[in-house]
């Protein structure tokens, strides 16, 4: 049950409140954490959202993390925009599985107005249609083609920023992090929903994962998802030798991006391949109520848990698949 008295959302956050809210002794976070979260959501359910790469590889981006970008030697096949009737099949199943949201990747650097374009605004209507809510994530985006996609019943759209400001450089060169502020900017003003997160074991520090934590919750409307990443190591990358982030880590994570982002979505998301049921329960009960699922059991090119280990755990921790509010929650409004 959702309780009455909410905590206060707020947007002008310091960087010293989040550190903090961040460095508080464990348990002690995730108390306050569940505390909030209970105030916010049901805790009983988890969002189910399965995500589908319908453009893979071949990305002339160097993002250092991506087994998609085509400088570095992977193991990924290139795979060229896959035709609509079959997006709208893997759409189909994602609803009969338990899925409310479905979300569609695409490996390019910005939207082009051509062809691919025109067809993808075909796949949004498509799987709209179906009563699900439409995600996609196709990188850069112009005001007028986020427009484009709000009228063709585009839900959400997701744009990392992946980490902080300071550190970004390190990780990225092929696009800037104002050059995402100004997509998620775009999205907002065409009335789409946001999605925007990071990931975690790129090399950053605690204060790089503070400040990104603070470049979100300080954002004039706070993103309504929030994916938590752990690092997906991708051999021939340049961070394939990264260390595993530790379980904690993201709990840590998650914990305070639930308390200074109340009212957000908070998604645990790639890395939880890594993770036996105890662990994500532990994220789950810091705040985390989202993850992605799929019958392919990969999230874009790395593993993932398999829709019915995923549904076999919830059963286990008393969790149930949360409802769609695609038809129950107006798109937002700037």
């Amino acid at each position: 049950m959702i309780m009455d008295n909410k905590t206060i959302v707020r947007n002008n956050w310091t960087k010293e409140e989040i550190e903090e809210i961040y460095h508080q002794p464990l348990m002690e976070l995730i108390y306050k954490a569940a505390t909030v979260h209970r105030e916010w959501h049901n805790p009983e359910e988890v969002q189910i959202s399965t995500l589908l790469s319908i453009k893979t590889g071949g990305c002339v981006e160097d993002c250092s993390y991506c087994g998609q970008a085509a400088r570095y030697h992977t193991n990924i096949k290139v795979q060229a925009l896959l035709p609509t009737e079959k997006v709208i099949e893997h759409a189909q199943k994602a609803k009969d599985s338990g899925s409310s949201r479905f979300c569609m990747a695409a490996a390019w650097r910005e939207v082009r107005n051509n062809r691919d374009f025109d067809r993808v605004i075909d796949m949004v209507k498509g799987v709209n249609e179906l009563g699900l809510e439409v995600c996609c994530t196709l990188g850069m985006l112009t005001e007028e083609q986020a427009v484009r996609l709000q009228e063709a019943g585009l839900y959400a759209y997701n744009h990392n920023l992946d980490t902080s400001e300071q550190y970004y450089e390190e990780i990225i060169s092929t696009r800037t992090f104002d050059n995402r502020i100004n997509t998620i900017n775009n999205v907002r003003k065409a009335g789409i929903t946001v999605c925007s997160g990071g990931i975690i074991g790129l090399g950053e520090t605690h204060r790089d994962r503070i400040s990104m934590l603070l470049t979100l919750a300080t954002m004039p409307r706070h993103p309504e998802s929030v994916p938590i990443n752990a690092l997906a190591r991708v051999a021939g990358t340049p961070l394939e030798n990264n260390p595993k982030v530790d379980t904690w880590e993201m709990v840590r994570m998650i914990a305070t991006a639930r308390i200074v982002m109340p009212s957000s979505m908070v998604r645990l998301s790639a890395g939880r391949i890594e993770m036996d049921e105890t662990e994500q329960a532990w994220c789950f009960m810091a705040g985390a109520n989202s993850i992605f699922t799929g019958e392919r059991e990969t999230l874009l090119v790395t593993p993932n848990p398999g829709v019915s280990e995923d549904m076999q755990m919830l059963n286990t921790l008393g969790l149930k698949p949360m409802k769609s509010e695609v038809n129950t929650r107006e798109t937002c409004k700037v």
